[in-house]
């Protein structure tokens, strides 16, 4: 978010009024009884443990709820809350502090939270599922492409110039936010870094945009293929009639995604330069001059399928002709 906003400036006047060397990380302990002498006992142990990590600071603060079943402990955490220290030091009390002490109770059951633990879920939550999301997108546009245009060479060239967008998208965002530059012009404040679910997001939402119009422009190089042409004039005519439309909707987009940059939070900035730099390049350096060289490079083994797929289904590629109206015989009525 800029650093001119309102909610900006609050937050660092209450930072600096209220300065603090520790972050918290909050134990809670759910257990028949959290009130009594062993819970003290589990607790000063907590406190022996927390001061011979050398990861856990004081104070210590404990808060239960008044059936005496749940406890919150909130220690501070080493480091600014979201470096390495800190998550060095949440990995030690979920580890060994916090179930080797208070953990002890009998039917206890311990959990750790805070910001910097939340943080940490969060992206092993993301990191998790990004092959996962990355095979399933990259799987099923493959063969979507192999079924529609029986080609093998065809879904998987296809496939890698979707890709080529997406790094376009991710270079510009580390150029832009990650690198600072034209930090005045969008008006932000670089962190060093991008956010984290923006890779992801970015991913799934240009392979949708840019499969969109290649399938569009791949039916009619492949109509002009059915019609016997020779494969260098079936690309040169399905990009000729694709340009136009194609560059108009580049064109749009572009507009409409560059206006997101304009908006204070810094997510949809790098939302909006993302999409925008993303479509740009696919519809110019991509849709324009590699899929075309590519294609006529390769000629007529674009349209290579193993004997083995023959089983696939035939899609015809072809737009449908305007019929003739219908002549409409009318009686002949002599003139006076």
């Amino acid at each position: 978010m800029s650093p001119k906003q309102p909610t900006v400036r609050t937050f660092v006047a209450i930072a600096e009024a209220f300065p603090t060397e520790v972050v918290p990380a909050e134990v809670v302990v759910q257990a028949p009884s959290v009130r009594g002498p062993r819970f003290e006992a589990a607790l000063a142990a907590f406190r022996r443990a927390a001061a011979a990590s050398g990861r856990l600071r004081e104070p210590i603060e404990v808060r239960v709820n008044p059936a005496g079943t749940v406890a919150v402990v909130t220690v501070g955490l080493a480091g600014n809350g979201s470096d390495r220290t800190s998550e060095s030091a949440v990995d030690t009390l979920r580890a060994t502090v916090a179930p080797d002490t208070l953990g002890k109770l009998a039917g206890a059951t311990v959990a750790v939270g805070g910001d910097t633990a939340e943080n940490m879920d969060f992206n092993t939550r993301l990191s998790d599922s990004v092959p996962w999301v990355f095979g399933f997108v990259l799987g099923l546009a493959f063969l979507l492409l192999l079924v529609s245009f029986r080609s093998v060479v065809v879904a998987v060239t296809g496939v890698v110039l979707n890709l080529f967008s997406v790094a376009a998208a991710y270079g510009m965002l580390v150029f832009v936010f990650q690198d600072g530059h034209f930090e005045s012009a969008l008006d932000f404040k670089s962190g060093g870094g991008i956010t984290n679910w923006m890779p992801l997001f970015l991913f799934i939402i240009l392979f949708g945009l840019s499969m969109d119009y290649h399938v569009f422009v791949l039916s009619r190089i492949r109509e002009g293929h059915d019609r016997g042409l020779p494969t260098r004039q079936a690309v040169s005519e399905g990009i000729g009639r694709t340009a136009g439309v194609i560059t108009s909707a580049a064109l749009v987009m572009v507009a409409v995604f560059a206006l997101f940059a304009t908006l204070p939070l810094i997510s949809t900035k790098e939302l909006g330069i993302g999409l925008a730099a993303a479509v740009l390049l696919d519809a110019t350096i991509i849709r324009a001059i590699l899929l075309p060289a590519l294609m006529s490079l390769l000629g007529a083994k674009n349209w290579w399928l193993p004997r083995w797929l023959n089983w696939l289904p035939q899609v015809a590629h072809d737009l449908p002709e305007a019929p003739t109206p219908a002549r409409e015989d009318r009686e002949l009525v002599p003139a006076a």
